[in-house]
């Protein structure tokens, strides 16, 4: 926190500003790279800021309050489901006939055990991601290194759009400066996805949800058409719903004998 925060909130302060390095190179530049550093100046000039707020403290209480009250809600509601989860899935089972009782309560079992490796797995990947490329920015001299690298990190949760977005906003702020720094970025952000996709994803994740690339891809095109942009962070954990229930009903797979997902390490180490 003592490392993090003061130089965050330095950036913020620049980003949001009146003057900054992405407005200066906008209006001396020409063609693409002035478009580009155009829409991202704009997109800063739409975040809100004390000075257009016409109250600042009543909206930053009230978005303190509501950020508190979620914490809570979630908090609240994890809590509850742990009292309350045997007994529910007892009255879901005792309206099944019993030979299919088992078979349910394994299915159950298996996915909340998917689901839950999957948010593990995705918030380490966040904070390996947020950390590497924010000191691999700050190394090659990128503005804003560590605001670019925490929000890289973040979109982490949002398949394949996360990264692009990621990217391209590493390249735009590369701009501001030089065009050879526009190249270091996006070979920075390559190669942390090729190192992620090859060694980071399948180690920290193990395969917990069991999908393959395309069936991702299918899954988060599929649901941003259908729901909207918004639901594609819950374009993986359908995904592994779906499947998991066509493997038990579908393939008449046996949940109790599926590997157990894991994080950090292979299912097949759980012994």
């Amino acid at each position: 926190m003592w490392l993090v925060v003061p130089a965050a909130v330095d950036q913020v302060q620049g980003a949001l500003g009146d003057q900054h390095r992405l407005r200066d190179e906008a209006q001396q530049s020409t063609g693409i790279k002035h478009d580009i550093l155009i829409a991202l100046d704009r997109k800063l000039n739409d975040l809100p800021s004390g000075s257009r707020l016409v109250d600042p403290a009543f909206e930053y209480g009230r978005m303190s309050f509501e950020v508190i009250l979620g914490t809570f809600f979630v908090f609240a509601a994890s809590a509850y489901w742990i009292i309350e989860r045997q007994r529910a899935v007892d009255f879901v089972c005792s309206l099944l006939p019993r030979p299919k009782r088992k078979t349910v309560r394994d299915a159950w079992t298996l996915i909340e055990l998917r689901l839950g490796a999957f948010v593990r797995g995705q918030a380490i990947l966040v904070v390996i991601v947020s950390t590497v490329l924010s000191a691999c920015f700050w190394a090659i001299g990128l503005p804003y290194w560590l605001l670019v690298g925490v929000f890289a990190g973040v979109v982490e949760i949002v398949p394949v759009i996360g990264p692009l977005l990621a990217g391209v906003l590493a390249v735009g702020v590369g701009l501001s400066v030089s065009a050879h720094l526009a190249v270091l970025a996006a070979a920075v952000v390559i190669g942390v996805r090729l190192l992620e996709d090859y060694i980071v994803i399948p180690r920290v994740l193990g395969h917990s949800v069991g999908l393959s690339p395309l069936v991702v891809l299918v899954s988060v095109t599929t649901v941003g058409l259908v729901l909207g942009g918004f639901a594609v962070i819950l374009a993986v954990p359908i995904a592994s719903i779906l499947v998991t229930l066509i493997d038990i009903v579908v393939r008449e797979k046996d949940p109790a004998e599926e590997p157990a997902p894991s994080v950090l390490f292979p299912a097949k180490d759980i012994e």
